[in-house]
């Protein structure tokens, strides 16, 4: 499973803005797309909320991608 580090610049990203900033993407409403299919986890856990706030220490996966945020 690829592992990307995120360096999180404030007190979080939501989380259609991380898919794209972390290259899973191509901008934030493909983001929101892919967050609507319903394809991307956080912490294990289905998120289907487009804008969620992700904060540090949080893991977004995406099939076999995993994205560790980090502060």
């Amino acid at each position: 499973m690829p592992n990307i580090n995120f360096d999180l610049a404030g007190e979080f990203v939501e989380l259609n803005q991380l898919l794209k900033l972390s290259g899973l993407c191509d901008s934030g409403g493909a983001g929101k797309n892919m967050v609507a299919s319903g394809v991307v986890k956080v912490d294990g856990k289905k998120e289907l909320r487009k804008t969620a706030k992700i904060r540090a220490g949080q893991i977004v996966s995406v099939g076999e991608v995993r994205i560790t945020v980090q502060g």
